[in-house]
């Protein structure tokens, strides 16, 4: 009887560690909430042009190079707010709305990814440098930092047109998923527009 006792013990010690793990294992392959960026609104051009403009896509650090989403508790130091995810990594998603922006406003003939045929008229080359939120002070918030640097260049001589660097910050008022994702929407949405309106004329 003792002897079944002790077995019955040690049986369930050895088991317990191993609920834990298949706990954790189920928790960790729980999907995550998946968030996207709205295209902004972009004003209309009066005529359009035969320029056929490449997008690529931005360069970034590996921290930003992801479907997470960045919050800095401390200058040197990322996190990532847990259980949600955006619907592409940030270079990706900055991609597709500048390219939705552009060829909105009706100004060119052809703007993508990729040219058409073997080159572009024009290129846009970008980095990422910022895109993450930054818990605030005691104020309990957090503030939205989007930094884009950009570089229109001319394919048929690969002479670069123009530079430009692009910051924008938003407060969100609570650090709150849908407050933080609300203010990365807005931030990103001033960058675009910026960007739109001081790209549109250099490659016209």
């Amino acid at each position: 009887m003792i002897a079944t006792m002790r077995l019955s013990i040690l049986l369930l010690t050895l088991l317990l560690p191993g609920c834990s793990a298949i706990s954790a294992l189920g928790q960790a392959s729980q999907p995550l909430e998946i968030y996207e960026l709205q295209t902004p609104a972009v004003q209309q051009a009066a005529s359009r042009r035969n320029i056929e403009l490449v997008v690529e896509e931005p360069s970034a650090s590996g921290a930003l190079a992801i479907e997470r989403v960045m919050i800095r508790p401390a200058p040197f130091q990322a996190q990532y707010l847990p259980g949600v995810r955006w619907a592409d990594t940030a270079p990706v998603m900055l991609q597709t709305l500048m390219v939705r922006s552009l060829t909105e406003t009706g100004a060119l003939g052809s703007v993508g990814r990729r040219p058409v045929g073997t080159a572009g008229d024009y290129a846009i080359l970008s980095e990422l440098t910022d895109f993450q939120a930054e818990l605030a002070d005691q104020r309990g918030g957090a503030v939205i930092r989007v930094r884009l640097i950009l570089r229109i260049v001319r394919e048929r001589d690969a002479r670069v047109v123009a530079t430009r660097t692009f910051s924008v910050t938003e407060g969100a008022a609570s650090t709150d998923t849908d407050a933080i994702v609300a203010a990365f929407d807005l931030a990103t949405s001033r960058l675009l527009s910026d960007a739109v309106s001081w790209i549109i004329p250099r490659v016209r």
